[in-house]
């Protein structure tokens, strides 16, 4: 007989995931009363805490409440919204920016808003879950080219033609670290007639020395064939996600996304903190030192065997579960917060350390990390 508690088949303990509860204070997290640094977070200018986001957050949160209240297209759609999104395009270079609750809600939303059945979708394998179950609830017709491959990207495209295609792939890549050729991917989209959507995610407020992403690095920002998708919750510390595009698409997505018209909109505090957030990466040298940290992190662990990557997000390939599973357990216990990346977050084989630097550690926090480290190795 088939009721709730066997429903689901059992996991190996290798696999369960637990929810950890914890406290942030500052760059350290709190779990049952002890404090480890962490190396986790995606809060990679630790903009979260920053005294003059959380300030602006705090004024907008006691003059008018929390929550939004309705829809963006019903009564919720706050000012501060439109300026967050003017804001948000002039600075990444492009025509018109739509926010919305989550990059996981941009992504399902605007490849289901941009594609159907006779859609064709040519995807990197390793993109970010978010993108492939976009593609995967659009029903379209999805190839997956291996990972950074261009070759066969290009191969898939010549044998694949359809009136409507995309390309669609992550910047810096979630897991590994590494980067999208945003240039090259531009190229072909350009030469076989398909859109490009690049979600940015992890490079935004990290790549480039103004900070402003791997699109704008590349000089392709407000390109007509391209679509740049983020998030708020990472380098900008609040919450929230955006899609960059030409006016007319941004208008087509406000008429046709479900997730964006379905959804209730942005407290007016967490938009506030984005705005502060966005003021400091721009005023501010808090991308730089960032990049210092990354660089000087880079030079003092080159005996350790990481997988190559010049951002923020630091991988140690480790292969089975139970070897990421010990690491973790050992830097916990020498005071750092890790955890064991395994899969279906990554390939099978392929479990990590998924390290991330901030803008907040300090060079002792680096030095004494990479010495716990050292000894995993």
């Amino acid at each position: 007989m088939t009721h709730a508690c066997n429903w689901f088949d059992a996991l190996p303990l290798s696999r369960q995931r637990k929810l950890l509860a914890s406290t942030r204070d500052g760059l350290a997290v709190i779990i049952d009363g002890r404090q480890l640094l962490n190396f986790a977070s995606n809060d990679y200018l630790a903009l979260s805490t920053h005294p003059k986001v959380c300030a602006a957050a705090k004024n907008i949160l006691d003059k008018r409440g929390l929550g939004s209240g309705a829809s963006r297209l019903v009564s919720g759609d706050s000012p501060l919204l439109h300026k967050l999104e003017c804001e948000l395009a002039a600075w990444k270079g492009f025509e018109s920016c739509l926010v919305v609750g989550s990059g996981m809600l941009a992504n399902l939303g605007l490849i289901q808003a941009l594609a159907n059945r006779h859609t064709h979708i040519f995807a990197d394998k390793l993109n970010h879950a978010s993108l492939v179950d976009g593609a995967r609830l659009s029903g379209a017709r999805v190839h997956r080219y291996s990972h950074l491959d261009l070759a066969r990207l290009e191969f898939l495209l010549q044998k694949f033609p359809a009136d409507k295609r995309m390309i669609v792939s992550d910047g810096v890549f979630s897991m590994d670290g590494d980067k999208a050729d945003v240039v090259c991917l531009l190229k072909l989209a350009q030469e076989y007639d398909a859109l490009l959507i690049i979600d940015d995610a992890h490079g935004t407020g990290t790549v480039g020395k103004l900070g402003k992403g791997l699109i704008a690095e590349a000089g392709v920002s407000g390109h007509a064939c391209l679509l740049e998708v983020g998030t708020l919750g990472k380098a900008l510390g609040s919450y929230g996600a955006y899609i960059l595009g030409s006016s007319p698409m941004i208008e087509g997505l406000r008429q046709r996304m479900r997730t964006f018209i379905f959804s209730t909109a942005l407290p007016e505090c967490v938009i506030a903190g984005a705005l502060a957030a966005l003021a400091e990466i721009q005023t501010t040298h808090v991308v730089n030192q960032l990049q210092d940290n990354i660089t000087y992190f880079l030079e003092q662990a080159k005996a350790l065997p990481l997988m190559p990557s010049v951002t923020a997000i630091q991988p140690l390939l480790l292969g089975s579960d139970e070897e990421a599973l010990y690491a973790a357990s050992y830097l916990h216990e020498q005071g750092y917060f890790v955890p064991a990346i395994r899969p279906p977050t990554v390939p099978e084989g392929t479990a990590r350390l998924r390290i991330t630097l901030s803008a907040g550690h300090h060079q002792q926090d680096v030095d004494s990390f990479i010495k716990a480290l050292s000894n995993l190795v």
